[in-house]
């Protein structure tokens, strides 16, 4: 009997640092069980300080690489993230809406942590008219949230109403991070049309290596739906998997600013050791 790998494949930009963009999307595939597959959007110039440059891979490779992936493997779950450009925008869901993949996740990134511009300001329109629609679970932070609707998320009142806004925006669902407030805890909201928001906490980590963290947390998600695991699991899961990688590379250093997350900490035998204890 033959049987596969689960596959999710990452369609994001290189981040040469290797904490976010594709590397963390690979990584943490690997780190979950999962075969990763990639396209490759932009390539970045940035290490933990910040991000220097930005090249934009021309759409027909874009469109390319797609077409190679989606015509042969069998893909379980799709990842977006940074796409820069609006030609690819419109490259990426043209070839996804051919395709229809089982499940897909879009991360809106928009601004990297130092404040560059990772989508183009006239992409975005596009990113919400194409790609929303497209999407099973959108992930914005706090910032993106209040880029894309235009309202504030200060209270948790104005968090709801921001992530009922970006629900009107067209995604099946939303995951609002609330990564960017201060506080014991790390407080994201999940909404989807008709139920009440649903919350998911996780105790802050003390630490400055967040490069990173929307990519993985996105990434993880995607991975369990991959295992047909429903959304609300998914999330759940993927909460806690970013929380432990946080925790375990908290003391670790990489770089003169905010490192990455350790993403290689393999969960499933973390597992098992605290099943036996």
């Amino acid at each position: 009997m033959h049987y596969r790998y689960l596959t999710v494949l990452s369609i994001a930009g290189s981040d040469c640092s290797g904490g976010a963009g594709i590397q963390a999307d690979l990584k943490t595939f690997a780190s979950l069980g999962r075969y990763g597959a990639s396209v490759v959007t932009a390539v970045t110039a940035q290490n933990t300080c910040g991000v220097r440059a930005i090249q934009a891979i021309e759409p027909r490779i874009v469109r390319e690489q797609l077409e190679a992936v989606l015509a042969d493997l069998t893909i379980d779950a799709v990842k977006v993230g940074m796409l820069h450009s609006e030609a690819n925008v419109h490259a990426v869901a043209e070839l996804l809406g051919r395709y229809r993949p089982r499940w897909v996740v879009v991360d809106p990134v928009l601004l990297s942590t130092s404040g560059s511009r990772l989508l183009e300001a006239e992409a975005v329109g596009c990113l919400v008219e194409e790609l929303f629609p497209q999407a099973d679970l959108v992930t914005p932070n706090l910032p993106e949230a209040t880029y894309l609707t235009h309202l504030p998320v200060d209270t948790e009142a104005e968090a709801v109403r921001a992530g009922e806004r970006l629900l009107e925006m067209g995604s099946r669902a939303v995951l609002l991070k609330g990564g960017h407030r201060t506080g014991p805890d790390m407080v994201d909201m999940l909404f989807r049309p008709g139920q009440q928001p649903e919350t998911y906490t996780e105790p802050r980590v003390d630490t400055r290596n967040t490069h990173g963290t929307g990519c993985t947390l996105s990434s993880a998600i995607a991975c369990y739906l991959a295992e047909t695991q429903d959304l609300s699991t998914s999330v759940r899961l993927a909460k806690r998997y970013l929380h432990d990688a946080l925790e375990r590379g908290a003391g670790i250093a990489v770089g003169h600013g905010h490192g990455p997350v350790c993403h290689d900490f393999h969960p499933y035998l973390i597992a098992q050791e605290e099943a036996k204890a």
